[in-house]
């Protein structure tokens, strides 16, 4: 106990401490999106993007998450323009587009002549590399995501239900689709500093899948509202009980945090069952 009290006044363990938390209670918000939209092959390749923007920004020695979330907002805004229909999730533009994605940073990493213990850093984010401005820009992100499902729930909720629906009721649908979507590219960006590019759904996905299971079996109902809000606090035990233990027993942060998502997940579906 003392060991972690002592580590807890060191700067880094701190300020990785704070961004998992903000992170934990943000991020799963834009998991409710990806699921509800059916964005899973988009997360995909979201994933594959910030491999392609890490391994530019190695090559160049550039910051990683503006390097990261420039490529995926790329790709977003590319899918966005060439997809006629965005009911399946981008599912045959984000499939080629991961492809490209994953040869252009496999050629960008074998040319620059990166080095593999650089590389595989990629995968394996860190809350203790963070810098003061990558807090900075993780806490904005936060603040506008929460407030954008805040004040914008009735709107989002259309959304969620029918498109068609939500157009006849004069919501502009392809505006918040599109904030939507740009929000859960500038999201993985920043998962991937964090956890590393592996271990983004331990943030985005299974506090969702593990808020909805906790709901299901206390009878809570399945209403979107309690969804966002019991995945925000699934967020935020699964961060804090992951870095805690990274902290304690020395363990990589991704891995325990990843874990303890995991373990949470299990504890709600074995739980339900009589």
């Amino acid at each position: 106990m003392n060991s972690l009290m002592l580590a807890f006044t060191l700067a880094p363990v701190v300020r990785g401490f704070i961004a998992m938390l903000i992170a934990g209670a943000a991020f799963p918000l834009c998991g409710v999106m990806v699921l509800r939209l059916d964005l899973i092959p988009m997360r995909y390749m979201l994933m594959h993007g910030v491999i392609l923007g890490g391994a530019i920004s190695l090559a160049l020695s550039l910051p990683l998450f503006p390097v990261t979330a420039a490529v995926n907002l790329l790709l977003v805004f590319l899918l966005l323009a060439l997809s006629k229909d965005k009911s399946s999730g981008f599912g045959p533009g984000s499939a080629a587009a991961m492809v490209v994605s994953m040869a252009l940073a496999s050629l960008i990493i074998h040319k620059s002549g990166v080095s593999a213990n650089n590389t595989l850093n990629l995968l394996w984010g860190s809350p203790f590399a963070l810098q003061n401005t990558d807090l900075a820009a993780l806490t904005a992100l936060a603040v506008f995501l929460v407030l954008y499902v805040t004040l914008n729930i009735r709107t989002i909720l259309a959304v969620f239900y029918n498109r068609e629906v939500a157009r006849s009721l004069g919501i502009n649908v392809d505006l918040h689709y599109t904030v939507m979507v740009t929000l859960i590219a500038l999201v993985v960006a920043l998962a991937m500093k964090l956890l590393g590019a592996l271990l983004i759904d331990a943030l985005l996905v299974l506090p969702v899948l593990a808020a909805a299971r906790f709901l299901a079996v206390r009878k809570k109902g399945t209403g979107v509202t309690k969804l966002f809000i019991a995945s925000s606090a699934a967020g935020v035990l699964i961060s804090a009980a992951g870095f805690i233990l990274a902290v304690m027993f020395d363990l990589p942060p991704s891995a325990s945090v990843s874990l303890a998502a995991g373990v949470l997940y299990i504890l709600f579906a074995f739980g339900g069952k009589k």
